[in-house]
């Protein structure tokens, strides 16, 4: 079966994950870490994909990420891709693929749903159980996007910058925003959203994206089957 082409409208931000094969392992050390980082530096800029926020995980990748070119983020994470495995297979002496398929993806409004999601990402080492606070993990943003770490990969996004009149103040209001866990019922729709590749967002923002792009990018409501009793349970 024909795979449908990936939607990458200008200027949406949308969320990426990328998955070890069968859940391996894809990091084995710093080193593999900071080869990863420098390279998606590279590719990001080379592409033109603006990087607002990230996790590496010792199997998996989660990026938020911004296009400004068409097809910029599936050309990024391809030539990413391509490059880390050889680096990996050889350091590692193995051969053979070593992400799970396609990376996923999908299209998030950022009024209602952008900064949840920097918060989703960055919070991953904690639901894990490997750290207790976000900031006590490396291989993620929060240390540039609530602290003082300075990084070349991060390009902030507007919604991260209106969080206040300088750096000190956003960096101080978007603490606040890891006070509290995410939300289950929340959790369930960023989750469902990118395993399915629909959009993250309320009914107009799917429903302007629909008439762009000429694809559902909402889930279909599962009705009655026909000839089904109204009143079976």
């Amino acid at each position: 079966m024909t795979r449908l082409p990936r939607i990458c409208p200008i200027g949406i931000p949308q969320h990426v994950i990328q998955r070890g094969n069968n859940r391996q392992i894809c990091f084995g050390g710093e080193l593999d870490f900071i080869a990863y980082v420098k390279w998606l530096k590279e590719f990001s800029v080379k592409f033109d994909v603006d990087i607002h926020a990230w996790v590496l995980m010792s199997n998996h990748v989660h990026l938020l990420c911004t296009p400004r070119k068409l097809n910029s983020i599936s050309q990024m994470m391809q030539a990413l891709g391509r490059q880390y495995v050889r680096y990996f297979n050889q350091c590692h002496g193995r051969t053979g693929t070593l992400w799970e398929g396609r990376f996923k993806s999908c299209l998030v409004e950022d009024e209602s749903y952008l900064l949840h999601l920097y918060r989703y990402i960055e919070l991953n080492p904690v639901r894990a159980g490997i750290v207790e606070e976000p900031a006590d993990y490396v291989w993620s943003s929060y240390q540039i996007n609530g602290l003082s770490k300075s990084s070349s990969l991060c390009t902030p996004h507007v919604l991260y910058t209106a969080l206040g009149r300088n750096t000190l103040e956003r960096q101080s209001n978007y603490r606040q925003l890891f006070v509290t866990h995410i939300e289950h019922k929340l959790l369930g729709e960023i989750r469902v959203a990118l395993n399915s590749g629909m959009a993250l967002g309320n009914n107009k923002f799917k429903q302007e994206l629909e008439i762009q792009t000429g694809r559902r990018l909402h889930k279909l409501t599962r009705g009655r089957k026909l000839g089904q009793c109204k009143n079976q349970v």
